[in-house]
């Protein structure tokens, strides 16, 4: 193996060209080869920066991200420095990146960053919501009733939680987060950052579900949702609830016991607290 082949993971602008940082320019214009999420907008983001790329472009998203990360591997492993570039971010971060970045590690070549802007980051920093702990979720499932399930599991978490959501469904995730949540635990609807048409909406998650509703929500989009309170601090749910949640794994295939462990621990109750409202 060729000491000086590498991958150079490339934090791109989320949108502003202005973010880009001078190590990024460097190795559009220095690397082998560039993988791009989209070599359309690389283009564009090439030309925006006056940037000349000399190496080989290959295109390197989703759908053929399994299927080109061997030859890519290979390529850095025989000396040639690798530059990853996705449309927006951090790859690996809801985009392509993580099977590249393992490849290359597993072939014993080295993996560094000219790292850079970050939607989690930025939306997260712009919320107004307490930073100090959070999570990353990514993108929810599509489907309603699995997006609902994710929902459930997360809804006692006490860190901010921050996710990824595409503009047609947004309506219906924010509806079923304040269904899930509560109405009134605290958000912040982050579309289009550093864009000409940037806005941050800071409202309880009832009222960003009505304003969802009542237009067209367009653009990139990152939701970002205050931590549910301390176990000691959360109403206990009604007996309705429980036993709705109770049955919900129960028809999923989950024994008794075992769903009514699971509704104990998510609503922070004992387990024979439950079982008493189960059996009553």
């Amino acid at each position: 193996m060729s000491d000086s082949g590498r991958l150079i993971l490339l934090g791109a602008p989320l949108g502003n060209p202005a973010d880009a940082s001078p190590r990024l320019r460097e190795a559009l214009a220095t690397a082998d080869i560039v993988a791009a999420e989209d070599t359309r907008r690389l283009a564009r983001l090439a030309r925006d920066l006056d940037v000349t790329i000399p190496g080989r472009i290959v295109s390197y998203f989703e759908g053929n991200e399994e299927r080109r990360t061997p030859d890519l591997a290979t390529a850095i492993r025989d000396g040639a420095v690798v530059a990853l570039v996705t449309d927006g971010g951090m790859p690996s971060v809801s985009d392509p990146g993580y099977r590249l970045v393992r490849a290359t590690l597993d072939a014993g070549a080295p993996v560094t960053a000219a790292p850079g802007p970050s939607a989690v980051t930025t939306a997260l920093a712009l919320s107004g919501l307490p930073c100090d702990r959070f999570c990353f979720e990514g993108f929810l499932p599509r489907s309603g009733g699995a997006r609902r399930t994710r929902l459930r599991s997360l809804a006692t978490e006490e860190r901010t939680l921050v996710f990824f959501e595409a503009p047609h469904r947004v309506t219906g995730t924010l509806a079923d987060l304040a269904a899930t949540f509560g109405a009134d635990r605290p958000a912040a609807v982050c579309r289009e950052l550093t864009k000409t048409y940037e806005e941050v909406l800071r409202q309880p998650l009832g009222e960003l579900a009505q304003w969802a509703a009542t237009g067209e929500p367009r653009g990139e989009i990152t939701l970002v949702v205050a931590g549910a309170p301390p176990a000691s601090e959360r109403p206990r749910p009604a007996d309705d609830e429980l036993r709705a949640a109770v049955a919900e794994r129960e028809s999923a295939g989950t024994s008794r016991r075992d769903a009514i462990t699971a509704v104990a621990d998510e609503y922070g109750l004992r387990r024979r607290d439950v079982y008493t409202v189960i059996h009553s």
